[in-house]
């Protein structure tokens, strides 16, 4: 079963549960999905979809930081809620362990000398790690190992 017949799965079943908080942040997931489509012309893999959840995944964290910034409990458990239904369809995060033998073993792959080729083991990385680790983070640990 792909990822994309999961959600599809899934919106049905909140549908006949009459969850419709669960339905409404699920229904935003397949209208993302939906645009990506229609504006790509491709179908969608589950790498595809893992990247537009990943994408929705930091907006809601992003709202998150706002809506508390600005004294908005309401708009914050909202937030926190679609932020949970997503999660469900992120593959398990990698450990602090496993993330450094990914970032030794792709700059020993790509030959890696010094922070010029950061790019080029960032490059490298992000496919192996899609979804289960956050690259921002990821950055910074291939610098100070290049660095």
């Amino acid at each position: 079963m792909t990822l994309k017949e999961r959600i599809n799965d899934d919106m049905k079943t909140a549908m006949k549960a009459r969850d419709t908080e669960r339905l409404a942040a699920i229904r935003l997931l397949m209208a993302a999905m939906k645009q990506k489509e229609v504006d790509e012309r491709a179908d969608m893999t589950d790498a595809l979809v893992l990247s537009i959840i990943d994408k929705m995944v930091k907006q809601r964290k992003d709202s998150i930081e706002q809506y508390k910034a600005g004294n908005r409990a309401d708009l914050v458990a909202r937030e926190e809620f679609e932020l949970s239904v997503l999660a469900q369809y992120m593959p398990a995060q990698l450990s602090a362990e496993e993330v450094g033998a990914i970032i030794d073993a792709v700059i020993a792959e790509t030959g890696a000398a010094g922070p010029k080729d950061m790019g080029k083991v960032m490059n490298a990385l992000r496919p192996k790690v899609a979804g289960r680790a956050d690259m921002g983070a990821l950055s910074g640990l291939v610098k100070a190992r290049l660095g």
